[in-house]
């Protein structure tokens, strides 16, 4: 799932080197995401109002439904 989420944050931003996701595992059944990017890209990953954080949010959980686990991504700055 984490190669999934680092495909779809570096095609959004223009500095793919300063890209960097940490995975915690709070049980076997939930997984917390904690993405970090460069200042100048955090808008293009939020997007207006959110819209775009929320479809990034969205994919992930389906991809997580299919193994019966709960995701939830933080957007760091």
């Amino acid at each position: 799932m984490e190669d999934i989420l680092e495909v779809v944050i570096k095609n959004l931003v223009d500095n793919k080197d300063e890209v960097s996701i940490n995975e915690k595992t709070n049980d076997n059944k939930s997984i917390c995401y904690e993405v970090k990017v460069d200042r100048a890209d955090m808008g293009k990953v939020i997007g207006k109002q959110g819209k775009m954080a929320k479809s990034i949010r969205t994919i992930m959980k389906a991809i997580a439904g299919k193994e019966h686990k709960r995701v939830t991504i933080e957007f760091l700055d």
